[in-house]
């Protein structure tokens, strides 16, 4: 009963004059003056008007469109793929820490925005007794709120609040370049295994095909129309083909053990879908306009924000030159009830205050010109990482073109080179059946063959590698 009533009496009093105060110091913050340092512009930055070796439609609306424009789901078509890749953006570890990153980085931001607010604090005491020889009872209970605010006259807080800002709209691109990533290694892992499965299937025909020679050429040995070398140099290809064979079945299984890390799995056997031979494969990959991509990757955003941050940083070093001005206030009350000889006394007392602090640096040996001498050598290097970022897109860029066009015309000519030892196998088959040649042309002719199907298998995988290469360097596959 005590501590109601007193609380109830404090209210009338103390209170109001809490209320004034607190409206005073939110009233200051009117008075914030200008922010000082330089305000954000976006670099200009001279880009190329076309991407180099790359012959563009001469249909203008043609050129807008980027191939980096579709969601993943719409580039990679396999089921299979698109399954893995979904569950790699659900489960990759690399994907969960960018995404806390982002959280601690918001937290960040609130923790230094907290700092443009008024900051009031509250405290409570109470205390209570009996003094036996007078049988006297007390109650005392003393309530006290302070408040502090910091007038950001030249921008300081302002400034770290930018800074903290742009900190978080960097991890967030960082996030997508991390998606961006996951997507585009997810896919070339799968297409690389796809291609060991080719290869593996060339070898384990191969060695069908050279068992049912090595029978052919015993056969004739032992009616007396071929040699012992003949039955050697049949099983020379069969032994090379078998030999591949352990060596393919350690790559895809490594190779399932790595997709199975991006899925966030323990290593596991990865389902496949259609085979390499069956993926589609694009018509056409336009890369779009060349000023379009400062916009798609996801890098080039992180970098600019990382230059917006340190660029608000140089204003938080010349804001430190000048007073830090903060005001302050506090008000409360203590009430205490006694009893004494049977008489009742009861008191109250309220005490309120102001007042202002006024810091203003005098000699720090250099540490203020130090800090923003730092603070501007790591503006600068933002800006040249950011540069820097820039080139390097039109690079991968340029690069990913020129894979994907000659590892075409690689493909197609391979293809036709396969299919010419094809031939030559079978006609060199049928002179040997006809006692015309010996079994070395035949040999020559197979260990050939097989050499060829293994690059076209290769040349295959690599057309689709430079394709995910192309997708990623344009920025495209981060969607979610």
């Amino acid at each position: 009963m005590n501590l109601a009533r007193a609380h109830r009496r404090m209210r009338s009093g103390p209170a109001i004059r809490s209320k004034a105060t607190l409206a005073a110091v939110l009233a200051a913050s009117l008075f914030a003056g200008c922010k000082v340092g330089p305000n954000y512009k976006r670099p200009s930055v001279q880009v190329p008007s076309t991407y180099r070796d790359f012959n563009p439609n001469p249909q203008a609306e043609a050129q807008a469109a980027s191939y980096a424009d579709l969601p993943w789901w719409q580039v990679f078509q396999d089921p299979v793929l698109q399954d893995l890749i979904k569950t790699a953006l659900k489960q990759n570890y690399d994907l969960q820490i960018a995404t806390e990153r982002i959280i601690a980085a918001r937290a960040q931001l609130a923790v230094t925005r907290s700092s443009l607010f008024p900051q009031v604090q509250g405290d409570a005491n109470f205390t209570g007794g009996k003094e036996q020889n007078f049988q006297s009872k007390s109650n005392f209970l003393a309530l006290t709120a302070d408040a502090s605010f910091q007038l950001d006259l030249f921008g300081k807080l302002r400034r770290e609040t930018e800074a903290a800002r742009a900190q978080v709209l960097a991890t967030q691109a960082a996030q997508q370049t991390v998606i961006l990533t996951l997507v585009s290694d997810v896919a070339s892992d799968y297409f690389a295994l796809l291609e060991l499965d080719l290869e593996l299937q060339i070898s384990q025909d191969t060695v069908k095909t050279q068992e049912d020679a090595v029978k052919l050429t015993k056969l004739r040995l032992s009616h007396g129309v071929a040699t012992k070398l003949d039955v050697l140099q049949a099983l020379q290809v069969l032994d090379t083909a078998n030999a591949q064979i352990p060596d393919l079945e350690r790559q895809i299984a490594q190779e399932e053990n790595a997709i199975s890390i991006l899925l966030g799995n323990y290593p596991q056997d990865i389902k496949r879908g259609l085979p390499l031979v069956q993926q589609p494969m694009p018509p056409s990959v336009p890369p779009g306009m060349p000023s379009a991509l400062l916009e798609r990757r996801p890098d080039i955003h992180e970098a600019e924000q990382n230059l917006i941050a340190a660029n608000a940083e140089i204003g938080v070093a010349k804001a430190s030159f000048f007073p830090q001005i903060s005001l302050t206030g506090s008000g409360g009350g203590a009430f205490g009830r006694s009893n004494l000889f049977s008489s009742l006394m009861s008191s109250q007392t309220s005490i309120w205050s102001y007042g202002a602090q006024v810091t203003q640096p005098i000699f720090t040996g250099g540490a203020l010109t130090g800090n923003l001498k730092l603070a501007k050598s790591e503006q600068r290097q933002e800006l040249i990482a950011y540069q820097q970022s820039i080139q390097y897109a039109f690079r991968d860029v340029s690069d990913a073109l020129i894979g994907y066009q000659k590892y075409y015309e690689v493909r197609m000519a391979q293809e036709t080179t396969v299919k010419d030892l094809q031939d030559t196998v079978n006609t060199s088959l049928e002179r040997y059946r006809g006692g015309i040649t010996t079994y070395l042309e035949v040999l020559d002719g197979q260990r050939s063959l097989f050499s060829a199907e293994l690059t076209l298998a290769q040349a295959r995988g690599n057309e689709y590698q430079s394709l995910v290469q192309l997708y990623k360097s344009l920025g495209g596959g981060w969607q979610q």
